[in-house]
């Protein structure tokens, strides 16, 4: 969700409970469009983060510190000058705009009260913190703007700071039932026509207001009726009494991956099928949400070279598999070359010299065949010919088999390390895999490749069962091997997903007796962590470890067992604790 004007709203109401009368102790400015500001309050000492970076503008309450530049830049000199040690005096909103306006006040070099404002300006590509006086002057910026750059605004010291109405929004605070249905009705789609409109909507905030209102979004807007329109405006109006109130609790929300998709400063009934995790504090939220984007994104971009290379490598290995199904399918024919050759040697003196093909009665099955000749070749000859045939078929069977049984251990084997990839959390974890790749030689080793396996240190995953029993699921073949083999004692139970590539999961029960709900748990987890992680459904199955063996020879993490039972579970984790540390 994009930082909207209802998401900027809860994050001033509550810098108001937490920040109000705070004293400003420290300023540091630990990146080049960054502030950290460090104040001191009644209800306790904060840190509070002001990034105006292009791609990823934030505020928000933290209490992780940054190391500062050994010099300061000009812009935390200033304001270190001016209003280090002073009060924050208010915390405002402009509207529903995404801008917040911390008023502060100070004394001077005389001695005199006097105030001023430091604006954060949460707008994407044009985000800014902007310093201006008590009459809106601006003494200086983190981003200077010349008229080179904006041809709407300058943000340069002796300019006049205003916020600027290039898209003509109307404000969602003062707005009436007319003015409302004379701004909805638009040429476009309902849920696009109110957030183009609307100060502070986004499209996700949009698409909430219409279901609320229990119409479409797609719906054009300029023919919705009078009724429609009163329904929406009721609902729309709903949504700012609960922003005038303050009445927030932000939720994340997951999708099928358990990875965060969405994120409100309110309940979204359009997500009210999805796993979501309540926050006590925007703030949080806000760190939380952008930590888990920014590690996932980090893991997929280092780890974009290994999956180029098992997806290249899986293509390859499916189509060398089709390619040997068909040849081993064609070998079919070798029984009936080797009739052919039988039949003819016992009625071949039947056949007329020259014949192109001779009829004769398969004393296997007394029915009557029709056998092809080389009319240039004697009976005997298309016999040796037929024979000769079947040798060979049979042949390139022996040996299809032994190619074709390579070929599906070798695809079995990428698909698990590419459901391995999905699973890495951390650069280890890549390691790990690079590892694995480089011994079974689908890339060639390097010279980090070559060190003890037990340098690298990636662990397995940890989780918790609602017994409070220990579970472990493997993020890639060696962890895979680890649990199952080294973890995991005989009376534990193993799980994993039936017939598809996934991880190994190993609940530590040592025999104990187990709940229903901690055998769904384990399932839940291996359905999670492997191919089927899409899926709505996905069959595990379970066994004693006592029951497992690796066959001599076998490819890390492969395992089998003959005894099992099997449970079909959601590939859904979020209600299941896990242990980080």
């Amino acid at each position: 969700m994009a930082f909207d004007g209802f998401t900027t709203a809860a994050l001033v109401s509550e810098l108001n409970n937490k920040l109000l009368d705070g004293r400003i102790s420290k300023i540091a400015q630990p990146e080049p469009d960054e502030l950290l500001l460090t104040i001191k309050s009644a209800s306790g000492n904060y840190r509070l983060l002001l990034c105006a970076n292009a791609s990823l503008p934030l505020v928000y309450l933290t209490e992780q510190n940054k190391p500062s530049p050994l010099t300061a830049p000009g812009f935390c000199m200033l304001l270190r000058k001016h209003i280090g040690g002073g009060h924050i005096i208010s915390v405002e909103q402009p509207s529903l705009e995404r801008i917040i306006v911390f008023t502060i006040e100070h004394r001077d070099e005389m001695g005199d009260l006097c105030r001023k404002k430091l604006i954060a300006e949460i707008m994407g590509k044009h985000s800014n913190i902007i310093f201006c006086d008590d009459k809106d002057m601006i003494l200086d910026s983190i981003k200077h703007v010349s008229g080179l750059v904006s041809s709407v605004r300058e943000v340069l010291p002796g300019r006049h700071y205003y916020i600027t109405n290039t898209q003509d929004k109307c404000d969602p605070h003062t707005i009436s039932f007319p003015d409302f249905c004379s701004v909805i009705r638009k040429p476009m789609p309902l849920s696009r026509a109110i957030y183009t409109s609307l100060t502070g909507f986004s499209p996700v905030m949009a698409e909430e207001l219409c279901h609320r209102s229990r119409l479409d979004g797609g719906l054009s807007a300029e023919s919705a009726d009078e009724l429609s329109l009163s329904i929406l405006y009721e609902h729309f109006t709903r949504l700012m009494n609960i922003a005038e109130r303050g009445d927030y609790h932000p939720v994340m929300y997951f999708d099928n991956t358990d990875a965060p998709k969405e994120f409100s400063p309110i309940p979204l009934e359009i997500y009210a099928g999805s796993a979501q995790k309540p926050f006590s504090s925007i703030s949080f939220l806000l760190e939380d949400f952008y930590a888990r984007k920014a590690a996932v994104s980090r893991i997929r971009q280092k780890s974009s070279d290994l999956r180029k290379v098992v997806s290249t490598l899986v293509e390859r290995t499916a189509r060398k598999c089709d390619l040997q199904q068909k040849q081993m399918k064609d070998t079919e024919k070798k029984d009936l070359y080797r009739l052919r050759g039988e039949l003819l040697n016992t009625y071949g003196y039947t056949a007329d010299p020259g014949a192109e093909s001779l009829v004769c009665v398969n004393y296997y099955s007394n029915e009557e065949i029709t056998i092809p000749l080389d009319p240039t070749l004697s009976a005997i000859d298309n016999a040796k010919k037929y024979f000769d045939r079947y040798a060979k078929l049979k042949r390139t069977e022996e040996a299809l088999k032994e190619q074709l049984l390579e070929t599906r251990e070798t695809l079995d084997h990428l698909e698990s390390i590419s459901v391995s990839l999905d699973a890495a959390r951390t650069e280890d974890d890549l390691k790990q895999i690079r590892s694995e790749l480089a011994e079974y030689d689908f890339i060639r080793k390097k010279a980090e490749l070559g060190k003890r396996r037990d340098k690298i240190v990636s662990r397995p995953l940890h989780y918790v069962s609602c017994d409070g029993f220990d579970i472990y699921v493997g993020k890639n073949n060696y962890q895979n091997e680890e649990i199952s083999f080294r973890i995991a004692d005989g009376n534990d139970w193993w799980f994993h997903a039936k017939g598809i590539p996934g991880s190994h999961v190993v609940i530590k029960n040592g025999g104990a007796e187990m709940s229903d709900e901690a055998f769904e748990e384990c399932g839940r987890l291996a359905a999670y962590y492997s191919k089927g992680r899409n899926a709505p459904k996905v069959e595990v199955d379970y066994t004693l470890k006592r029951n497992l063996k690796k066959p001599s020879g076998a490819r890390c993490g492969y395992v089998i067992y003959y005894t099992n039972y099997s449970l079909v579970a959601e590939p859904q984790i979020s209600a299941i604790r896990e242990i980080t540390s």
